[in-house]
């Protein structure tokens, strides 16, 4: 990914194409995840807790069953860290919890707003100077954002607004971390393994107050096992050759690609609005991902 950091006069061969591609994966995943926890929580097909337990843990089983494929199940939990577990968890709880009270748009917007000011931050005090167009790039996804989901509407529920940016947190410190693997699809696999205990302990201390459906565990699974499991590991794999403050960037899609799900599958109207948020969004990006970086002394 870091080949597309490259001046842009200069034609994409394979091997940028095919890491753009995969960077490009991971943030459909991402975003079906927001799809499909809205589907399940909206209508009470499960409980937030239910949810985030069975997500980590589907995609615990799903990532330790591809690491025994390739024969690491022997050192899989020797690639856990600590804080990229309790990242992991933080995330995942704090963004089911977060859903029940927040409308999707707007927990969008909290999410992914939080994770780039993370991510920024994080960047800043590693030492990175992200450049104009990183800047740029930035500035102009979030004025896109904000007018996608800034239209006036009631005060949000503070306990959810705070529960958003808790995930926020989470999760852009766990791609930080991320940074830092060399073995990407055994450290995903042993950071859900690990994370996957707490989140079926929270939810038998705090049930939901009825009972799931069926509809909403296999949502949970699809989140754990596909959009979580093998979308975070793609992500995982993809952070090496990113830095911290394009990767910041580039989440920035996310919530473009998951109001279009919406749309999809959900039956969300589409809107000039988010015409023109689309335009800001993808072109902060796209400047941000291809103009030429200054050369370093």
């Amino acid at each position: 990914m870091r080949a597309l950091l490259d001046k842009a006069s200069v034609g994409v061969s394979t091997p940028r194409m095919r890491l753009f591609l995969i960077t490009l994966l991971a943030l459909i995943a991402f975003a079906a995840n927001s799809v499909l926890t809205r589907s399940a929580l909206s209508f009470e097909q499960i409980g937030a807790g239910a949810f985030a337990a069975i997500r980590l843990g589907s995609g615990a089983v799903m990532l330790f069953v591809l690491v025994a494929l390739r024969g690491g199940a022997a050192r899989v939990m020797r690639q856990g860290r600590f804080s990229s577990v309790a990242a992991l968890l933080l995330y995942a709880v704090a963004f089911s919890y977060a859903y029940v009270t927040l409308d999707a748009g707007l927990g969008a917007l909290i999410l992914f707003g939080g994770v780039q000011i993370t991510m920024f931050a994080g960047a800043l005090l590693g030492g990175e100077r992200p450049s104009v167009a990183r800047w740029f790039g930035t500035v102009s996804g979030m004025a896109g954002l904000a007018i996608l989901f800034a239209p006036g509407n009631a005060t949000p529920e503070p306990f959810g607004v705070g529960l958003m940016l808790a995930a926020a947190l989470g999760w852009g410190v766990y791609s930080l971390q991320g940074r830092k693997v060399r073995a990407p699809l055994e450290a995903t696999a042993a950071n859900f393994i690990l994370a996957a205990p707490f989140a079926i302990l929270l939810w038998i201390l705090l049930p939901a107050s009825f009972p799931a459906s069926m509809n909403g565990v296999l949502l949970a699974v699809a989140s754990g096992a596909l959009a979580s499991g093998l979308g975070y590991a793609i992500w995982y794999a993809t952070l090496p050759s990113l830095d911290s403050s394009l990767a910041a960037v580039v989440q920035l899609l996310v919530p473009i690609i998951a109001l279009g799900g919406g749309m999809a599958f959900l039956g969300e109207g589409a809107s000039w609005i988010f015409a023109i948020s689309t335009v800001l969004v993808l072109g902060g990006v796209l400047v941000a991902v291809l103009w030429p970086e200054p050369e370093k002394p």
